[in-house]
Parts: structure tokens; C-alpha cells; sequence
């Protein structure tokens, strides 16, 4: 995606870079690193308040972010430039999405709208709005639909892409405010997470909710799907993060994994990988963390933002992590290499993963005394 000089490295970005490096400013972004760090990362600026939401686009050349500014912004990740600058909210973006074939892009705002771009033109394609403010906005995969979830009237929202035409309302679907939502893989679900600690799935076709789930015990800020369907993960202030099996049903017998120890502070937002083999998180404790989501523990922590973190993402190769933070900063980090970071190593030594063939046709994994099998195929 970017060609990156191999000295342009942040110092294993396990610690705040205080060493700039003046020769590599790149327009608006600029590599600021120690000459022997082993996490890369580019700093881009432009925003001129905090940012709330980031987002890969363009096959991971391009990234879009919104603001407290009351814009949003399509950036060149190599240069670090300003490609174009969305300005027609009045008040604080709280989120902004991009359509899956980079046409569009949707966003929602303290001045209670629901608004739908032209990414080229940067013209406003049609506006729908919510008793109060607008907390969340996603497309569907497929790119037909948009949703939207509000605090006023803890209402979720659905959308047509096509004209705005508002196909769903569902007032009251919360007991409080709604801070995220996502569609399934397939769109046919549509999961949002609330102040009032709880999780909802609702059928797209039925029109119900199928599934409510509780364990967090605090805010849930965020909510995320593996590509598969089988993962649901759900981001909270409890500083924690739970893995769903939502496929199966498991989660009704036996609950979520629970990842704790990777953030000291309240974690606003998550992301899988597109293979689902990582997880990402952001939190207000100004760290990004990237966690192995296949043994459910924690990889490497990134450390160098000044603010809340309150978007991240990461690009198709698993090579690079995106995240906005109130800092006004977008980050761009390098991660391709973390396998050989000693404290990564360090941490699988700790973690103690042992995989112990048996003459039966099942693989078994000793994790910290839990006995987990995975079927081993014939």
C-alpha cells in the first residue's frame, strides 16, 4: 500500500515518539520515529478538532475521517494530503462510513442528520434526520442501505441508499442512547450496542429483535462481526472487550471470551481483520491495541497518541493500522514485522500456547489451563 524508507520507524510505538525526524515531513503527514524503533508510523494532520471516526477506503490507499470540526476528510495515505474536505454539518460529526464501492459515504451528526455524500463531487446527495442527535451511521455491505442510531429517542434507523426514503423506524429501540451499529456480512441482521449495557441483533426481514445480549457492565461503545458471521465483538467502558459466538448460539450456555488487561481506560471503538485472525481496539486511555483473536490475547499495544482514541481500522493485508484520537492526529502504523518484536515474542512465550497432537481426529489447545479442541479436518 505505502513504500515506506525502512529507517522510517516509531520506537516499537510501545512508547510516545519525542524524537521527530524534520527530513521526512511529507506535506501534511510526516514519519516521526527513532532511528532503531520497529513500529512504523506516519502522522497526518488537518483536522482542527478531534477526530471521531476512521476509515480505509480505496483499497487501503485512501482513508476517511470525521470531526468535532464539523467535517469530514478523504486523505491520501501516501502523501498524507487533503484529497477533498466535506463541509455541510453545523455541529460535531460523530461518525462517517464509506459505501463499499467508494462512491458514497455516510454521516451523521450533532445537528440530528443523516447524510449521504458524493465522494467525488462532495456534493450532499440527500439528508434524513432523528428527533436528537445522530450517535452512529453505517452502510450495508451490499451498499443499498444506511442505519443509524440517535440518543434523543434512542431510535434506530434505516435508510435507502437510492433516494432516502426511511424504510425503518424503531423508536425506543434502547433503553438509552445508541453509540453504535453495524450491519451482518450478509445485511440481513443489524447489531447495535447502548448506554443502557446492552447489545441488540435485529432481523432485517423479520423486522424483530432475534438476540439481546448482556455481560458488559458499563457503557458498550462499539460493535464489530468477522467476515464469517461466527464472531461478534462488543467494545465497552468497562475497558473490556467480548467475543460472541452468534452462529452457533453458544453465547446463551456458556457467555463471551472476555479480553481484559490491554487497555487502562474506557474502549471506544474495535475492529476485526478482514480474515478475522486480529482484532483491533481503541480506547480513551490513548493507546491502540491489536489482539491475536484466534487465542484471544493481547499483541501489541500502540502508543503515541495525546488524546482519546476514537476510531481505528485495519487495511485488507493486516501490514496497517488506521486510528483517529482527539489529539486532531491520524495514525498510520506499520505492523507487518510485530511477530519478530520482542515483547511479542515475549508475550507468546508467556502466553504458553502448546499444540498437542493426539491419535484422535481433534487438535487440543492448552491455554492457561482451559482445555480448548478445535476439530482437525481428515
Amino acid at each position: 500500500m505505502l513504500e515506506v524508507d525502512d529507517k522510517d520507524v516509531d520506537p516499537l510505538a510501545l512508547d510516545v515518539t519525542s524524537d521527530i525526524n524534520a527530513e521526512k515531513k511529507d506535506k501534511s503527514g510526516t514519519w516521526e520515529h527513532e532511528d532503531l524503533a520497529q513500529v512504523k508510523v506516519k502522522v497526518i494532520r488537518g483536522h482542527k478538532e478531534g477526530i471521531t471516526a476512521s476509515q480505509f477506503c480505496f483499497e487501503d490507499t485512501r482513508a476517511l475521517t470525521s470531526s468535532d470540526d464539523t467535517t469530514c476528510i478523504l486523505w491520501d495515505l501516501e502523501s498524507g494530503e487533503i484529497l477533498r474536505t466535506y463541509e455541510g454539518h453545523t455541529r460535531y460529526v460523530t461518525s462517517c462510513h464509506i459505501s463499499p464501492d467508494n462512491t458514497k459515504f455516510v454521516s451523521s451528526s450533532w445537528d440530528k442528520s443523516v447524510t449521504v455524500w458524493d465522494v467525488e463531487t462532495g456534493k450532499i446527495l440527500w439528508q434524513g434526520f432523528h428527533e436528537g442527535i445522530v450517535t452512529c451511521c453505517c452502510f450495508s455491505n451490499n451498499g443499498k442501505f444506511v442505519a443509524s442510531g440517535s440518543d434523543l429517542d434512542f431510535a434506530m434507523n434505516v435508510w435507502s441508499v437510492k433516494d432516502g426514503e426511511q424504510i425503518r423506524h424503531r423508536k425506543n429501540h434502547h433503553k438509552s442512547t445508541i453509540t453504535s451499529c453495524a450491519f451482518s456480512p450478509n445485511d440481513e441482521r443489524v447489531c447495535t450496542t447502548s448506554m443502557d449495557k446492552s447489545t441488540k441483533i435485529w432481523d432485517f426481514i423479520s423486522g424483530n429483535v432475534t438476540v439481546v445480549v448482556k455481560g458488559h457492565i458499563n457503557v458498550i461503545s462499539a460493535c464489530c462481526f468477522t467476515r464469517d458471521e461466527r464472531r461478534l465483538c462488543t467494545a465497552s467502558w468497562d475497558k473490556q472487550l467480548q467475543l460472541w459466538d452468534v452462529s452457533t448460539g453458544m453465547f446463551r450456555s456458556e457467555g463471551p471470551v472476555t479480553l481484559t488487561k490491554g487497555h487502562e481506560g474506557s474502549i471506544s471503538s474495535c475492529r476485526f481483520s478482514d480474515d478475522g485472525s486480529l482484532l483491533v481496539s481503541g480506547s480513551y486511555d490513548e493507546t491502540v491495541v491489536v489482539w491475536d483473536a484466534e487465542n484471544c490475547i493481547r499483541k501489541l499495544t500502540l502508543k503515541g497518541h495525546t488524546g482519546w482514541v476514537c476510531g481505528v481500522d485495519i487495511s485488507k493485508d493486516n501490514k496497517w493500522i488506521l486510528s483517529g484520537s482527539k489529539d486532531k492526529t491520524v495514525r498510520l502504523w506499520n505492523i507487518e514485522d510485530s511477530d519478530n518484536i520482542p515483547v511479542v515474542m515475549e508475550n507468546k512465550k508467556t502466553m504458553g500456547l502448546k499444540i498437542v497432537k493426539v491419535s484422535c481426529p481433534l487438535i487440543f489447545t492448552i491455554r492457561n489451563s482451559h482445555f480448548i479442541y478445535h476439530t482437525w479436518g481428515k
